[in-house]
């Protein structure tokens, strides 16, 4: 190999580049959660004229107090199949949207690795031509006559 043609700011910039574009895929698939949660809100039940929730009977009426020991379940919202269709669907999609993280991640501190360990070889390659140099330098002044010993 004749030799390396890496420009650290270079690629700095463009680690810059992809963690910002990185950022703007976060944002996004935020958006998309966000989006799909309001999407599964809105769609309402299975249930007619059920909205604030259910009891292990059914919707409760306006005014009605869950049995006992069933509060917990009151609180919560009556899903649809449309909120649940949403809901598999995120966590189907979970894996995806965690190894395209896990891969750009990987991919911007490998450059970064790469580039420092290529700028530590760069300096180990100089130090050694350094060190050469010196040394010829020193035998080169003690043949001379009346060179140091």
């Amino acid at each position: 190999m004749t030799a390396w043609d890496i420009k650290p700011q270079g690629v700095q910039g463009q680690l810059k580049t992809v963690g910002g574009n990185a950022g703007e895929l976060q944002k996004a698939l935020d958006a998309l959660i966000a989006a799909m949660a309001q999407a599964a809100q809105a769609a309402g039940t299975a249930v007619p004229g059920s909205t604030s929730g259910m009891s292990p009977q059914g919707p409760l009426a306006p005014g009605a107090a869950p049995a006992p020991g069933q509060a917990f379940l009151s609180s919560k919202k009556a899903m649809g199949p449309v909120a649940a269709a949403l809901g598999q669907y995120l966590e189907q999609r979970k894996p995806e949207f965690t190894s395209m993280y896990e891969r750009i991640e990987a991919c911007i501190l490998g450059a970064a690795k790469a580039t420092n360990e290529y700028l530590e070889g760069d300096l180990e390659h100089a130090k050694a031509a350094q060190d050469a140099a010196r040394a010829v330098n020193l035998q080169a002044l003690r043949e001379q006559p009346g060179g140091a010993k």
